[in-house]
């Protein structure tokens, strides 16, 4: 077996694409620049950790289950004042998943909450994070499928497994008793272990309407995700109405062009 190919094979092995695709270009290029074999290591072990560090976010972020990929850099901060942008900056380092601190992100539909807490996700999976995006209706039926099924206790070790959880749209559904039961369940599960993103469209006051109408639990709950956490009330007008009013002022706007004239 030539040398070449011994090479190659032992790169399969040892699961090296990048330096089994760029050894020979670079070699090349080191022989021709008069590089040492020192700096020509380093430059395939630099291609290769970028390779690998690409595709370990691929994977986290494809594992997250996004519904849609959201950015914070594309966020207009500005239809939000109340929000402050250094503080969001701020979260997104992920200081908060080390200490397991949930985000309460309080407001009206069509403010962005959860683009914000898909950008806080999405950046704790280029941190290297284990992240989870769930709607939380979604999640219920779930869970309740997997208690029907004796599955409840794996499904949550499971879930309990993330550096990050995102609980989105809480509030927009009533839950079942048994549903809130197993959210609780979950909720209590995840405190003070896994971050939380919890975005919701209800003050707490009105929590006890989707929790079954159980204060206890609903109590319990508030009292287990507002430790330590951090609380973002959204206030203003819907994204979705001023994209709405600005299409209907674009067509309600007259031509800037007059009429063409006629020719006599």
């Amino acid at each position: 077996m030539s040398n070449e190919l011994l090479l190659e094979t032992y790169l399969k092995q040892l699961r090296l694409p990048c330096f089994l695709e760029s050894y020979q270009a670079l070699a090349q290029e080191a022989a021709r620049t008069n590089l040492s074999y020192e700096r020509y290591l380093l430059a395939l072990a630099q291609e290769e950790v970028a390779r690998q560090d690409a595709s370990r976010i691929e994977r986290a972020i494809a594992n997250a289950h996004f519904p849609v990929l959201k950015e914070l850099a594309d966020f207009d901060f500005s239809v939000v004042p109340d929000v402050p942008k250094p503080r969001i900056l701020d979260l997104a380092q992920g200081g908060y998943m080390s200490r397991a601190e949930p985000i309460i992100l309080i407001g009206n539909p069509g403010l962005g909450k959860t683009h914000v807490a898909s950008g806080l996700a999405v950046a704790a999976c280029r941190q290297g994070r284990k992240v989870r995006f769930y709607n939380v209706a979604g999640l219920v039926n779930e869970l309740t499928k997997a208690q029907q099924d004796y599955r409840l206790s794996r499904v949550m070790a499971q879930i309990s497994k993330h550096d990050l959880i995102v609980l989105d749209e809480l509030g927009f559904i009533p839950f079942t008793t048994t549903g809130a039961q197993l959210l609780f369940q979950l909720c209590s599960a995840l405190y003070e272990r896994v971050a939380v993103i919890i975005t919701t469209n209800l003050r707490f006051a009105e929590w006890n309407s989707i929790m079954g109408g159980d204060e206890r639990m609903s109590a319990a709950l508030l009292d287990r995700l507002t430790h330590r956490a951090t609380i973002l009330e959204f206030v203003g007008t819907s994204f979705r109405f001023r994209q709405q009013l600005q299409r209907q002022e674009q067509q309600d706007a007259p031509s800037s062009e007059g009429p063409m004239s006629q020719k006599e």
